[in-house]
């Protein structure tokens, strides 16, 4: 995995998600992959950009999401590009389901624990926090179990 400094070439942001950090810098994430010893290497790259990193990425599928999500340090904007997506958040115990459309976008607080489920073939576009964000097992309606990078109070 590394950041990558003025790309001109087109990219697929299925696999190569763009890193926004200070300075409005955008650069390509290469190599990215969701295994641990890679998120590591990407939370240490972008670690000096604290809260106001972000990650742009877009992501396909079909069927009900298998994690829950939660974003610290800042709000997330997931963008229904084609398909349909529910996104469902956890909001005092109670869920809270917003339906998306292409071209229909949403915010996901700070914080607030959430999943998406996609209905038939969908592709979403997300902007997001990726300081002290945590996932944790999709086992029932609600979050339960924590797994997850550092919050802001415990990254370095």
């Amino acid at each position: 995995m590394r950041l990558v400094n003025h790309e001109r070439n087109a990219m697929d942001l299925r696999t190569t998600p763009v890193h926004f950090g200070l300075g409005s810098r955008a650069k390509p994430v290469e190599g990215f992959t969701w295994d641990p010893e890679v998120l590591q290497a990407y939370s240490a790259a972008v670690a000096a950009d604290g809260a106001e990193g972000r990650m742009v990425m877009i992501f396909d599928g079909d069927g009900l999401g298998d994690h829950w999500e939660s974003h610290a340090a800042g709000d997330e904007l997931v963008v229904c590009l084609t398909g349909s997506v529910t996104v469902t958040r956890d909001v005092d115990g109670l869920p809270d389901r917003v339906l998306l459309g292409p071209g229909e976008a949403t915010i996901n607080p700070a914080g607030v624990w959430h999943v998406a489920d996609m209905e038939g073939p969908t592709s979403i576009l997300a902007i997001t926090a990726t300081l002290g964000t945590d996932h944790r097992p999709r086992t029932d309606t609600r979050p339960t179990e924590r797994v997850g990078t550092p919050s802001p109070e415990e990254a370095p």
